[in-house]
């Protein structure tokens, strides 16, 4: 079975690029082609104008970072971001380089110790440290936060960023974690099944889904098989059940309508539908709640949590229609 089917992505220089998508998705095989540790049955890889499609790893020019760290224990930190350097040695001091790798990740004065003697999220910046050494055309990220917990991802992806973008060095990233890649990412290609559903930058595709997948992918929606059936002067009305919303945008015929949950308000003046609180759950900064509506689950982003059965509504302009 083929992991990989028709991707065609162009990657810009020095920008931040995340493949998302859940397991098994072929975002690891796309990163493993770029990186040359594995090789696609057509096609070709182009770094800049050249085919790198039949150079070896080694002499790609590219520095890879995977999700279990794959230090070497034996070594020191600093003898771990060397190695790093031994196929493409600096014009300078190998120790220069070390440490002002060391420095850039925020591990200066730690060249001296052991891996076992680091935390996760400092073995992880070892790891960095060491495919950046040698001054890769292209870095390649391969779920390296995935292992941590929440509260160091999250700090860790911020100095990722930092990193890259003092660099300047093209980056690809893959991750399963939506979040994680809205967060980071210059552009992101949203895959599933194998091929590339959407492209573009985070605010564009997830206020612009192209698919049910990626509406529901990406973020949580509310999607409602429906009807257009036009009617409205500037705009469609889509027909969901007994239900009609106004929408806008000509549209007609079979399609989904797509509501995020923060879009649903208790104080909307358009496109009111009464619905029944079946579960809270409390999110620090606000409340998820899930409603009943005409046998369906139904969530919202709200400030305060409701009880009973109360009217919810949506912005005609908040609702994304897709065609089916």
């Amino acid at each position: 079975m083929a992991a990989l089917r028709g991707i065609d992505l162009g990657v810009r220089d020095g920008e931040f690029f995340t493949l998302v998508g859940p397991s098994g998705c072929g975002k690891t095989t796309t990163l493993r082609c770029i990186a040359g540790l594995e090789t696609p049955d057509a096609g070709a890889i182009r770094f800049g104008d050249t085919d790198v499609s039949d150079v070896p790893p080694e002499a790609r020019g590219v520095g890879v970072v995977f999700q279990h760290y794959a230090l070497f224990p034996t070594m020191t930190v600093r003898e771990n971001v060397a190695y790093g350097l031994r196929f493409d040695p600096p014009d300078g001091s190998v120790d220069e380089r070390v440490a002002a790798m060391l420095d850039l990740v925020d591990l200066a004065g730690m060249g001296d110790r052991d891996p076992d003697e680091l935390s996760g999220g400092q073995r992880q910046r070892v790891a960095l440290a060491r495919a950046l050494a040698p001054a890769p055309d292209v870095l390649l990220l391969d779920e390296p936060l995935s292992s941590l917990d929440a509260r160091l991802r999250d700090r860790l992806r911020l100095e990722l960023k930092r990193v890259q973008r003092e660099l300047g060095v093209t980056t690809v990233y893959v991750t399963h974690d939506q979040a994680e890649a809205l967060a980071v990412s210059d552009r992101l290609a949203v895959v599933h099944d194998g091929r590339i559903a959407q492209v573009g930058e985070p605010e564009a595709v997830y206020d612009g889904p192209e698919t049910r997948f990626v509406a529901e992918f990406l973020g949580e929606n509310n999607c409602l098989d429906g009807r257009a059936v036009g009617g409205e002067t500037e705009g469609s009305l889509v027909r969901a059940g007994e239900t009609e919303f106004a929408v806008t945008g000509d549209h007609r015929g079979p399609v989904t309508l797509c509501v995020r949950p923060e879009s649903l308000d208790v104080n909307a003046s358009h496109n009111q539908f009464d619905a029944r609180v079946r579960d809270v759950e409390f999110l620090g900064d606000g409340y998820r709640v899930h409603f009943e509506w005409n046998g369906r689950d139904v969530v919202a982003r709200l400030d305060d949590a409701p009880t009973g059965s109360v009217t919810l509504g949506f912005d005609p302009a908040d609702a994304v229609v897709l065609e089916r």
